[in-house]
């Protein structure tokens, strides 16, 4: 049974810590692969990134596989989170052998970090390597399959969407071929997820079941001001990013991976708009769990899996901003969509 969620490619675990309440909105969320480690690619769009590790994952470099992925709050200093990750994946002897002794090992732990710097009053409260640890464990600890939190929770605790509040979103699907591939995002973007004429969803628009459910134009309107008000009250800036996980259980290349990450972010265009800007740090990860060969005699077998990719990431960011609660706090107020617009 699947839970339409990132875990449905088997192996996988996801962990959240969420730190809420005297300054703190941030958290950090962590991809755990299964032991052994997935095939790994990123694909880095926009122009104000900050991320840990990245270039490690380049295809004509060394690693082959990694054991986990760090998604975080606080911006640059927030990925220090990935420390306590590497600090218990060492621990348990996960990571790249660099000797005879199987114990010395170097983690690889890719990291991308989000802009929420000051959304809960203080700007001194960032996710560090504790909290990294936390999220890892939270995720060791869940069942094989589990559901994964949406919303306000972990790298999405501080998340905003334009106006919106944004949060953390999964989505998965198993294709026809019996391969599954899946999403979690955190979004968190300096463009908006809704069009300002209707009060859709752009992502909805590409859902499927004959078009999304037009808002009445009395609770648009209301909406409207809603935001408007909360717009003037903010003092942090809606800045970036919207950060993916991409994963699937087929047998990946490196070069297929990356391939599949850099599609993935079509799946944010079709979601946000303006998107990739220069205040953006939009960032992709491709995890391959390889249970599931290609199709051998098929060059093409590799183009379902693409187009499921970013599919599953705009599914993600709706549900991450179906999925968020309003936020009012000493750094802003930022109203949730579904709080708006209702379901």
């Amino acid at each position: 049974m699947t839970v339409d969620a990132l875990t449905d490619v088997v192996g996988l675990r996801v962990g959240h810590a969420t730190r809420i309440g005297d300054g703190w909105l941030t958290g950090t969320t962590v991809v755990l692969a299964p032991e052994g480690g997935a095939v790994a690619a990123v694909d880095v769009r926009g122009g104000g990134p900050g991320t840990k590790e990245t270039d490690a994952l380049d295809p004509r470099n060394v690693v082959q596989k990694i054991e986990a992925v760090v998604l975080t709050g606080g911006s640059a200093y927030g990925l220090d989170s990935a420390s306590g990750v590497m600090a218990w994946l060492e621990e348990r002897g996960r990571g790249v052998r660099v000797g005879l002794d199987p114990a010395r090992v170097v983690p690889v732990v890719p990291a991308a970090c989000v802009f929420d710097l000051g959304r809960g009053g203080d700007f001194r409260a960032r996710p560090d390597a504790a909290t990294g640890r936390a999220a890892v464990e939270a995720a060791a600890a869940s069942e094989p399959g589990a559901p994964v939190e949406e919303g306000c929770v972990g790298a999405g605790t501080g998340a905003a969407v334009g106006q919106l509040k944004g949060g953390v979103g999964t989505a998965s699907v198993v294709l026809g071929s019996g391969i599954t591939v899946a999403a979690l995002v955190v979004a968190n973007a300096v463009g908006s997820v809704m069009d300002p004429e209707t009060g859709v969803l752009y992502g909805e628009f590409f859902q499927g079941g004959g078009g999304p459910a037009f808002p009445a134009a009395e609770v648009h309107e209301a909406a409207r001001q809603r935001l408007a008000e909360a717009t003037a009250r903010n003092t942090v800036p809606p800045l970036n990013t919207t950060l993916a996980v991409v994963a699937t259980d087929a047998d990946l290349t490196g070069a297929q991976a990356q391939k599949l990450a850099g599609t993935a972010h079509d799946g944010i265009a079709r979601a946000v708009r303006p998107v990739h800007l220069l205040n953006d740090g939009d960032t992709v990860f491709t995890l391959a769990t390889a249970a599931r060969p290609l199709a051998p005699d098929n060059p093409l077998a590799l183009n379902e899996v693409l187009a499921a990719g970013a599919d599953m990431v705009t599914r993600a960011i709706v549900r991450a901003v179906r999925a968020a609660e309003s936020v009012e706090g000493p750094g802003g107020v930022w109203p949730a969509y579904g709080e708006l617009y209702g379901n």
